[in-house]
């Protein structure tokens, strides 16, 4: 018996647990409680008698883990974006496993639209001057997909003309059936040839938004969820972190996009985004990794006002070119 028995279901998990425990403290856990966050990933907050909690991932595509763990660092030591330090990583029985410390507050996500509009222009600021560090300081010779090689974090595609269209095409083709009256326009304006054919390349965290946030006495303590990150120019990172940050929970975004921007631009210049990256984010966002329509506002939308709400925001662009 041990501490993960009756936690994880099998017994590579329950191995790769105990190792990351073992590169981490030598103290045995208190308490383990697996929390349902993500998709991809099995998550478990451990508790000690003696020092601060962990939370412990693991994961079967050892891809995913092994370059959020590298990444995270990265964030730590060049940026000044908050996430949680990470005090273990690594491989057993081909399962991949990081432990980080535990930061405490409350989700963003069901808080943030109850928020004074001042308060949510701050955070909306503080989001786009996180943005515009990681644009500052991570950058990269491709774009796509990024992974580990040799220690370094590399992007795995070459042509952005091609990966870009590929992106905003998978995108908007994925789609149910209700986005249909926008689908025709959408495709045809995401597979444009691009004007240019080599833009500077950033880090694109994909799924950057109060969401994903833990908030404590008015402050954002952690951004979280960095998993599979990828490198586009910027512009499309800052299309889809505006449509996350300013209109996922408000129905009047523009304050909220003043102030990302203007949080952005305390960092570095903003970068030229087009209807074109604004097409591809919000296609992007409506639909999660599951293929299930995602639900704004909170409480959330359900799915036919969901649909809505996206399908709006991909029209009013449209008819706005």
């Amino acid at each position: 018996m041990t501490a993960f028995t009756g936690v994880f279901a099998d017994d590579a998990s329950r191995r790769a647990a105990e190792a990351a425990l073992a590169a981490a403290t030598a103290e045995q856990p208190r308490a383990v409680e697996l929390l349902g966050r993500g998709n991809r990933k099995q998550t478990a907050l451990v508790r000690f008698d003696d020092r601060g909690p962990v939370v412990l991932q693991l994961c079967d595509e050892q891809t995913w883990l092994r370059t959020e763990s590298v990444l995270l660092t990265r964030l730590r030591r060049e940026t000044d974006v908050p996430v949680p330090p990470v005090l273990a990583a690594g491989v057993s029985d081909e399962i991949a496993f990081m432990m980080t410390a535990y930061v405490p507050g409350t989700d963003l996500h069901g808080r943030f639209s109850g928020l004074s509009r001042g308060r949510q222009r701050h955070l909306s600021r503080g989001f786009g001057r996180y943005l515009g560090q990681l644009h500052d300081q991570l950058r990269f010779d491709s774009y796509g997909p990024i992974a580990v090689e040799s220690g370094a974090l590399v992007a795995q595609a070459g042509d952005w003309q091609r990966w870009c269209a590929g992106y905003g095409r998978t995108a908007v083709e994925r789609l149910p059936p209700a986005f249909d009256p926008v689908r025709e326009a959408s495709l045809e304006l995401v597979t444009e040839r691009p004007s240019d054919s080599a833009p500077p390349a950033r880090l694109f965290p994909w799924d950057f938004r109060p969401g994903n946030a833990v908030v404590a006495d008015g402050r954002i303590t952690a951004i979280l969820d960095w998993e599979t990150p990828m490198a586009a120019r910027p512009a499309l990172s800052a299309a889809k972190a505006e449509y996350l940050v300013a209109d996922w929970y408000v129905t009047d975004p523009e304050p909220l996009r003043r102030a990302f921007v203007a949080g952005y631009e305390a960092v570095r210049g903003y970068p030229d985004v087009r209807p074109a990256h604004r097409v591809a984010a919000i296609a992007d966002s409506a639909v999660d990794s599951t293929g299930a329509v995602t639900n704004p506002r909170y409480p959330e939308l359900d799915r036919e006002e969901a649909v809505a709400v996206h399908r709006e925001a991909l029209a009013n662009l449209l008819s706005s070119r």
